[in-house]
């Protein structure tokens, strides 16, 4: 896919998301030097090119339908930065492709006991995590889409899924900035109903669209108590073969203040992996990686 005069088409930026589905613009939180002057505060920002009920349905439209061409295999780390404490790192690879229902990411992480957790993870408006765990492959309730992928780390099966992007109940708020500094159409996604009774953590969520590109550039999950409780932030891309692929991108608790910072260390595009790949059963076996000779490092 082509450069336009120097920067990324629209569709580039909204396949360049679903690489990660949301695995993967400013850090969430960097510290202030002590005696520095506060930063500039940008100008708010007009509303009057705030889009109607009917384009924002248009928008929203679009970034659900976007995707990444062909199959695709990341190798990961999970940085994990607790706000207390210190730094420990986890590693991981993802599987991605797309079938009628979505995006569809296979994951497989090892945690500090060098045990391997799997899940297949199915986005779209039928939207289902499964696990590969003590031997036997179980599809997630509700209540366990809020616990994290492996212990020690801030991101959880429903960070990666982002259901919330399919439910029907959005409204554009308002044109806000990011922390990046770029003007965002601000989209508020209320739960639906009886998702709290089924262990939903979030009574809403909130999710920043680059007005220029149709980027999903930041989220903001909601509480029972109208707090933030959990932000996503993207961070930056790197150019693989003409196709950014996101390569840093944070979840930060806004409750303990602890972070997992997302790092895409490697990448492998345009691959075709067997159908069993993406389908629930496979997380019982391993699963089919490329050559080394296709993977290509981001660092």
């Amino acid at each position: 896919m082509p450069f336009l005069h120097g920067t990324f088409a629209p569709a580039f930026f909204r396949r360049a998301f679903f690489v990660l589905i949301g695995l993967l613009a400013l850090a969430t939180s960097r510290p202030r030097t002590f005696g520095a002057s506060p930063p500039v505060k940008p100008p708010a920002l007009s509303q009057a090119g705030k889009a109607s009920p009917e384009e924002a349905a248009k928008i929203l439209q679009q970034f659900r339908q976007a995707g990444i061409p062909g199959e695709y295999f990341l190798e990961l780390e999970l940085h994990a930065l607790p706000r207390r404490g210190e730094e420990r790192v986890f590693r991981g690879r993802l599987w991605g492709s797309r079938n009628a229902e979505g995006a569809i990411t296979r994951v497989e992480l090892t945690d500090a006991a060098n045990q391997t957790h799997r899940f297949l993870v199915q986005n779209g408006e039928r939207s289902a995590v499964w696990k590969f765990a003590s031997g036997e492959v179980k599809k997630l309730g509700v209540a366990e889409l809020f616990q994290p992928l492996i212990p020690g780390v801030e991101v959880t099966p429903f960070d990666v899924q982002m259901p919330f992007l399919y439910w029907p109940d959005a409204v554009l708020e308002k044109i806000a900035r990011t922390r990046g500094g770029r003007p965002s159409n601000a989209f508020l996604f209320r739960a639906p109903e009886g998702f709290s009774r089924q262990g939903g953590e979030v009574i809403a969520a909130r999710a920043y669209l680059d007005t220029q590109f149709n980027a999903l550039m930041q989220t903001e999950l909601i509480g029972k108590n109208n707090r933030i409780v959990k932000t996503f932030s993207l961070l930056s891309f790197k150019n693989l073969d003409r196709q950014p692929v996101p390569k840093t991108a944070d979840y930060r608790n806004e409750l303990t203040r602890d972070k997992t910072r997302l790092a895409v260390k490697a990448a492998a595009l345009n691959l075709r992996f067997p159908s069993a790949t993406f389908e629930p059963a496979s997380l019982a076996r391993d699963a089919d990686t490329p050559l080394r000779a296709q993977i290509v490092s981001l660092d």
